[in-house]
């Protein structure tokens, strides 16, 4: 089978308009249609600019790298239970 590589458009109708004259024997052909996708670039851009911008943390440490990492996380939820969360760890840690 010999390959083609052309363009075409697709009109409102769905119909195939092919831009360039065709050179080759009448008869029934196999088509294989590639539509161009948005770039993952200009996707990921779209997502960056949907997105609300978050409130930096405000923590004081006198460690540069820590205080950085402390200011990318998230609070503990306001419902937290420190002594819950410690029984629940050691009753999976210890099958019980």
């Amino acid at each position: 089978m010999q390959a083609y590589k052309l363009n075409a458009t697709i009109d409102e109708s769905g119909n195939l308009i092919i831009d360039e004259p065709l050179n080759i024997a009448p008869g029934t052909v196999e088509v294989i249609i590639l539509q161009p996708v948005p770039s993952l670039e200009s996707s990921r851009e779209n997502q960056i600019q949907s997105q609300p911008e978050k409130q930096k943390r405000i923590v004081e440490c006198s460690i540069p790298i820590l205080k950085e990492w402390l200011e990318s996380t998230e609070p503990t939820p306001s419902d937290f239970d420190p002594d819950q969360a410690q029984w629940e760890y050691l009753r999976e840690k210890h099958n019980l």
